[in-house]
């Protein structure tokens, strides 16, 4: 494995911590919804609250981690934000076994997790640049993306076998250990970390709290896919208690069921990230993110007509099977355009800022969504939410553009050299 990869032994540690935590969120997969159905009997609205109070309040808590951490060591935060979710999620199983689980411990947790995360993604997507060379990030990005899939692929359908035979928060145990098991990879790589600018170390001011939204807000191609990605995120996100729901308590759908209703369509993601680089290569990044941007938001609609049988299953996968395919190939591509298209002294604020909005994006219109859930069905809201996804390409770019106060763009990514990046769902 490692003598394939080309991108150095530094990538080869962080790419293996984030296969062991991205399998082990794969087994965990809908693990706070599935707890608060199966164990607090929680109601659609309390579902999308868990969802959607953890984002808001989680991205709240890290809106100053953005110019804390780019005068910092990447490093350390990587290895503190993995301890962190670990020590959160390992209280759940502790506390129902002790039989003193409450809603508002997973509320608590989901906020932890959920800041920790935005800390986490900033701090990896910066010190990526920092090891894999501008040509190689599109390669760096896929094999993430590769690996977001495969784990999505095997985790849902084990998880929820685990759930069935070993009880509900299984698979809560995995998912902390895995952090911890990525904490320990990070530790093992080796290669000296660049040092921050000593006389930047003490920023604290508003204008570098605010730094990656300027940055941004100035990009005109940033900028639409800014709030393309929000309202995308969101719309889809939404969907996936409400789908909970729907499945587990509505129709009556097994445990493994459900788990492999969303685990079978990752096939897809194996496939898009694989054929991400080329694709780009034969038509133009451009392209790509164009088409497959516009393709992404044409799928979800589908999840409205699911029925409690065999056609229901169907439904589902040919559903979220299209909808992944697309987005995998978009992921990486945007992935590392953003990267390449962000100033060095800017990208864990910048990085931060996208996480945070995309974070309370989903979580406002999660919540929204899970009141309407409430006052109509959770059917009416998933065919809503696939009605307003189809008007979301408006909003992408129609050509990229550099930032306005750049002095020089970034260089393009070459289109006959490798690179690749996960997306957000990732799980955008």
């Amino acid at each position: 494995m490692w003598r394939r990869a080309s991108l150095g032994r530094a990538f080869g540690w962080l790419w293996a911590a984030y296969a062991v935590s991205a399998y082990g969120t794969g087994l965990g997969f809908g693990a706070f919804s599935v707890v608060a159905i199966m164990v607090l009997n929680a109601s659609s609205a309390e579902v999308a609250a868990l969802s959607s109070s953890g984002l808001a309040i989680g991205a709240l808590v890290a809106v100053p981690l953005g110019p804390w951490m780019e005068f910092r060591a990447k490093r350390p935060v990587m290895i503190v934000m993995d301890v962190v979710r670990f020590a959160a999620l390992a209280s759940i199983p502790l506390a129902y076994c002790l039989g003193a689980l409450s809603f508002a411990q997973l509320l608590v947790v989901s906020i932890v997790t959920a800041a920790a995360k935005i800390a986490f993604t900033a701090a990896s997507g910066a010190y990526l640049k920092t090891i894999v060379p501008a040509d190689g990030l599109l390669v760096a990005t896929s094999r993430f993306e590769s690996t977001t899939w495969s784990a999505t692929i095997i985790g849902p359908p084990v998880g929820g076998a685990a759930i069935g035979l070993l009880g509900p928060v299984t698979t809560v145990v995995v998912d902390a250990a895995s952090y911890l098991l990525s904490a320990l990879g990070i530790i093992a790589i080796r290669k000296p970390e660049q040092p921050p600018n000593p006389g930047k170390t003490s920023t604290r001011r508003w204008s570098d709290i605010v730094e990656g939204w300027r940055y941004i807000l100035a990009h005109h191609t940033l900028r639409r896919f800014f709030f393309n990605t929000m309202l995308v995120n969101g719309l889809i996100m939404a969907t996936e208690p409400l789908l909970s729901v729907l499945m587990l308590s509505h129709l009556r759908f097994p445990v493994w069921e459900f788990g492999l209703a969303f685990a079978v369509p990752c096939i897809g993601g194996l496939i898009g990230s694989r054929l991400a680089r080329r694709i780009a290569s034969h038509c133009g990044e451009h392209t790509v993110l164009r088409v497959f941007g516009t393709l992404r938001a044409c799928w979800p609609l589908g999840l409205a007509f699911i029925q409690p049988s065999l056609a229901g299953l169907v439904i589902v996968m040919v559903t979220q099977f299209g909808l992944i395919i697309c987005a995998s190939i978009f992921n990486p591509v945007f992935a590392a355009y953003r990267l390449n298209n962000t100033d060095t002294d800017r990208h864990a604020r910048v990085l931060t800022a996208w996480s945070i909005s995309t974070s309370t994006s989903i979580a406002v219109i999660t919540m929204l969504w899970g009141l309407l859930a409430q006052l109509t069905s959770p059917r009416t809201t998933i065919a809503l939410a696939g009605v307003l996804l189809l008007g979301t390409p408006f909003l992408s770019p129609c050509q990229n553009r550099p930032a306005r106060f750049l002095p020089k763009p970034a260089s393009p990514i070459p289109p006959n050299e490798e690179s690749d990046l996960s997306g957000d769902r990732a799980r955008a």
